[in-house]
């Protein structure tokens, strides 16, 4: 039992230690987790918050650290499934001292592809107030597209808020074409939509926040759509109401990876705690400035402290 629950790949990453070194080159890594949605449960983690993550990983020993990981992170691993047959998704990253790292992925055929709908059965919404989605699990495989949907069939038939992060990830989808239309269908289904300002141009057409907004409002699921600008902030448009734009908070940008995860975990943070919708996303705004100052994929995640005292130096209260 839980107050979020997500579902998605874990990746395990070997992180490149020497700055600006092609990876081909590169003999130090570090090793660590990764993967959008697991990202997300990490920060609300830290946050105090129960998160439950469904997934499979393989009985190597990425799959156990995995494991491991989870755990020593507070985060549920009741629905996380051992594959004997397929191994755990993994990268290697470089470390750059500008712009964003070269990563090579080696996720085909994953045991988290061939994750069924099965892994549903016996899951436990009763404490669950908000799901979180992501565009990349769907893209993996068949079976992990199937499962994702059935999800969502369950999460709307106990009226479970479910956010939704586009987060394209092009190389995983056959074309374009079916990218765009997959999560278009996705999003209509979904309470609140997280696009980036970029995801934007490719998913509706256009880079205008309130065009984007308008696009996903006329779902009749929709409740919101809070639109990522990177630096300047997000911004807002709730059904029925004008749109406008919170600002974002000065960082020093070492890494942009996590930044979107990061907005999306401060900002549903926001929403268990009550706060207006607003200062949710300003919280959003926060961990995800929080997030850039940092090389790894999630270290830059606060706990209720850090947060705190990062909003208070920038002189914004929420």
């Amino acid at each position: 039992m839980s107050q979020v629950i997500t579902i998605g790949e874990p990746l395990v990453v070997l992180a490149s230690t020497e700055i600006d070194v092609p990876l081909e080159d590169v003999t130090n890594f570090n090793r660590y987790l990764a993967g959008s949605e697991l990202n997300v449960a990490v920060g609300l983690s830290r946050l105090n918050h129960s998160v439950q993550f469904i997934t499979k990983v393989g009985t190597d020993p990425f799959g156990k650290f995995i494991k491991k990981e989870l755990k020593k992170n507070n985060i549920g691993i009741d629905y996380v499934y051992y594959d004997d047959k397929h191994c755990t998704g993994h990268q290697i990253k470089e470390l750059v001292s500008k712009g964003d790292p070269f990563v090579f992925n080696y996720r085909s055929n994953s045991a988290a592809s061939f994750i069924d709908s099965a892994v549903l059965d016996d899951i436990d919404l009763s404490e669950t107030k908000i799901a979180h989605l992501t565009g990349i699990f769907p893209a993996i495989s068949s079976s992990a597209y199937d499962t994702y949907i059935e999800l969502i069939n369950i999460l709307k038939r106990k009226n479970i808020i479910i956010t939704f992060d586009p987060n394209l990830r092009p190389a995983l989808w056959k074309s374009k074409e079916e990218m765009v239309n997959t999560l278009n269908y996705i999003a209509s289904k979904c309470d609140i939509i997280l696009p980036g300002i970029n995801e934007g141009k490719i998913l509706v057409g256009n880079t205008n926040p309130e065009v984007i907004s308008d696009f996903y409002l006329k779902n009749p699921h929709t409740r919101a759509v809070v639109t990522k600008l990177g630096p300047d902030g997000a911004y807002i448009k709730q059904k029925n109401k004008h749109g406008f734009k919170i600002d974002g908070f000065k960082s020093h940008v070492k890494d942009t990876v996590g930044a979107g995860d990061g907005f999306a975990l401060g900002f549903i943070s926001g929403l268990l705690e009550n706060l207006p919708f607003e200062e949710a996303v300003r919280r959003g705004n926060a961990v995800g400035a929080m997030q850039v100052q940092t090389y790894g994929d999630n270290d830059g995640y606060p706990t209720p402290s850090e947060l705190n005292e990062f909003i208070k130096k920038q002189h914004i209260s929420i």
